[in-house]
């Protein structure tokens, strides 16, 4: 059984979820790779969850300029061991910086015994994070500055890095992009 809250934010509103004891899910509205689990089998509505209480005033103080790490929640995202790697590493970029999908792949082509790892496989772990803005992967970019592979929406991935201070100006959106009408206008 899964259990619920929505949340308003600065990106609209979010939804947030627990297995009762650990967060598993946090969405934005709109985002790509909403879980099945969740659309087939409903969540219970639950605000007063003590672990989504805690989630929320995580987010509130990330909102508001804070800096919350993301172990300070009991985080459970599901999926394969490729992708808890990733999610796990996605946890330890600083706040208001960012990496890379290649230098990603490399951490990951190191960790599996490897040679290489393609940075694409790397995208799509990034891309069905569950636990979004909590597992930052708003702060993974393209080697060439390249700002792409957001499921929320390339706009929220912007606003994100803004929050954070990070300076977009050396990046940019790739033509053909959800975002791309806005590629001159990062900073």
């Amino acid at each position: 059984m899964f259990y619920a809250s929505r949340l308003p934010s600065p990106l609209g509103q979010l939804t947030l979820a627990s297995d009762g004891s650990q967060i598993v899910g946090l969405w934005i509205e709109g985002q790509k790779y909403f879980p099945r689990s969740l659309t087939t089998t409903p969540p219970v509505p639950c605000n007063e969850l003590p672990v989504l209480a805690q989630a929320s005033l995580w987010l509130d103080r990330y909102f508001s300029g804070e800096r919350p790490s993301p172990s300070e929640l009991p985080l459970a995202p599901a999926g394969s061991a490729f992708r808890q790697f990733i999610w796990q590493e996605l946890c330890r970029i600083p706040y208001g910086e960012t990496v890379t999908y290649k230098a990603l792949a490399a951490l990951a082509a190191s960790a599996f015994h490897k040679k290489s790892m393609s940075a694409q496989a790397v995208g799509g772990a990034v891309g069905h994070n569950p636990i979004s803005i909590i597992i930052p992967c708003h702060r993974v970019v393209g080697t060439n500055g390249s700002l792409t592979g957001y499921a929320g929406g390339l706009d929220k991935k912007i606003r994100l890095l803004k929050l954070e201070g990070v300076n977009t100006k050396a990046f940019h959106v790739p033509a053909g992009s959800r975002q791309s009408s806005s590629a001159g206008s990062l900073s």
